[in-house]
C-alpha cells in the first residue's frame, strides 16, 4: 500500500472509532454491565472461527472455479489473495474493492487476465443472485414468524430487497442484451459529463463500449466452459453468506441474547447491501450506525453499543490485521520477483 492508501485506511479506522464510541456512549446503562457478567467468551470464539471458516469458502470458491477453466491455484494462494482483498476492500468507498486485487493474484498464479477477470466477476454475479433469494426467504419467514417485528421493519425492508434483486435482474438483461447496458452507462455517465468536452465524452463513450464488450465476452466464455464451476461457486457463496450472517447470531448468544436468526439474518442482508454502496471508506461509520439502527429493533438497547463493537472487532478489525498479514506476503514476493527479473536482466546484457 502507498501513503495514500494508509491515509484513507486511517481515515477508515477513525470514522469507525468515532461512531462506536458514539453508540456506546448512547446505549451503555446499568443493565448493561449485567449483561456483561453473563459474557460467554466460548461463542466470541466460535464467531471468530467461524468468520475464518467462511473465509477458507471463499478461497475455496477462487480455487474450484479457477480450476473448472483448467487452472490450477493453490489453496494458500487463494487464502492469502482473500485477506489482502479485505485490506483493500478497508481503504475503498464501500466493500466491494478488492477486485482488482484477486484479479492480479489470479494472473500471478498463471490464469490469463481473461479468465481471471471473468472468475472474480462471476463471484459477485453470485454474490448479488443468493443476497437476493435468501433476502426474499429470511423476509418471509419473518413476516409469519413475528408478526409484530414483521409490521415493525419488514416492510420498509422489502423495498430494500426487492431493490437488489432487480439490480441482479437488470445485470443478467444486460449480459444477454449488451447494448441495453451500454445505453444505460451512457446515459448515466452523460449525467456528470454534460461540461465535458466532445473530444473527451467520446473517448468516454468508445471506453464504455469496449469494456462492456470485454466484460461480457469474459461472463459468456465463463458461462459456456464452465458450468460445474457456476456449481462449485454457488456452493461455496451459500457456505460463506450464511457463515458470515449467523456470526451476529453468535455473538448475541455471547452476549446472553437468544440467537434471533431470522431477524439477524433479514438485518445482515441490508446491512450487506447498504455497505456496498459507497459512502465511506471500508463503510466505516455507515456499517456501525446501520446495524445499531437495525438490531436496536430486536435486542435490549443495553448491550446494543457492545454488540455491534464486537461484531466490527470480529469482521473489521480483524479483517484489516489479516488484510496487512497478506498484503505483506504479496509485497515480499513481488520485491523478490523484480529482484530476480533484474538478476536475470544484468546476466543477459
Amino acid at each position: 500500500m502507498d501513503k495514500n492508501q494508509w491515509k484513507w485506511l486511517a481515515l477508515s479506522v477513525s470514522f469507525s472509532v468515532i461512531v462506536l464510541i458514539l453508540v456506546l456512549y448512547f446505549t451503555i446503562d446499568e443493565n448493561t454491565i449485567q449483561y456483561l457478567t453473563k459474557l460467554q467468551p466460548v461463542y466470541l470464539l466460535a464467531a471468530l472461527v467461524l468468520h475464518m471458516g467462511s473465509l477458507c469458502a471463499w478461497a475455496l470458491r477462487i480455487k474450484f472455479m479457477s480450476k473448472s477453466l483448467g487452472y490450477k491455484v493453490s489453496f494458500l494462494h487463494c487464502l492469502n489473495m482473500v485477506f489482502a482483498n479485505l485490506l483493500v476492500a478497508a481503504v475503498t468507498p464501500s466493500q466491494a474493492g478488492g477486485e482488482p486485487v484477486r484479479i492480479h493474484e489470479l494472473y500471478r498464479a498463471d490464469v490469463p487476465l481473461g479468465d481471471a477477470t471473468a472468475i472474480v466477476i462471476m463471484e459477485r454475479v453470485l454474490d448479488g443472485i443468493l443476497l437476493g433469494v435468501i433476502g426474499g426467504i429470511a423476509m418471509f419467514m419473518l413476516w409469519i414468524g413475528s408478526e409484530e417485528l414483521g409490521l415493525t421493519i419488514a416492510i420498509p425492508l422489502f423495498f430494500m430487497w426487492a431493490m437488489i434483486t432487480g439490480f441482479v435482474i437488470l445485470f443478467a438483461y444486460s449480459v444477454k442484451n449488451p447494448v441495453f447496458l451500454k445505453n444505460l452507462i451512457k446515459k448515466v455517465s452523460g449525467w456528470f459529463t454534460k461540461r465535458w468536452h466532445a473530444e473527451r465524452v467520446e473517448k468516454l463513450t468508445n471506453g464504455i463500449d469496449s469494456e462492456v464488450d470485454n466484460f461480457n465476452k469474459a461472463l459468456k466464455n465463463y458461462v459456456s466452459h464452465s458450468k460445474i464451476g457456476l456449481v462449485w461457486g454457488s456452493a461455496f457463496t451459500i457456505i460463506y453468506w450464511f457463515s458470515e450472517f449467523f456470526i451476529a447470531s453468535l455473538i448475541l448468544m455471547g452476549l446472553g441474547e437468544g440467537p434471533h436468526i431470522v431477524e439477524s439474518f433479514v438485518a445482515q442482508i441490508i446491512i450487506a447491501i447498504i455497505m456496498m454502496i459507497p459512502l465511506t471508506p471500508g463503510s466505516s461509520g455507515i456499517a456501525e450506525l446501520s446495524a445499531t439502527s437495525l438490531y436496536s429493533l430486536f435486542i435490549p438497547s443495553s448491550i446494543v453499543g457492545i454488540f455491534v463493537v464486537l461484531w466490527r472487532l470480529i469482521l473489521y478489525y480483524f479483517n484489516i490485521f489479516l488484510g496487512v498479514f497478506g498484503t505483506v506476503i504479496i509485497v515480499k514476493r513481488e520485491v523478490l520477483r523484480k529482484a530476480i527479473k533484474n538478476k536475470i536482466s544484468i546476466k543477459r546484457d
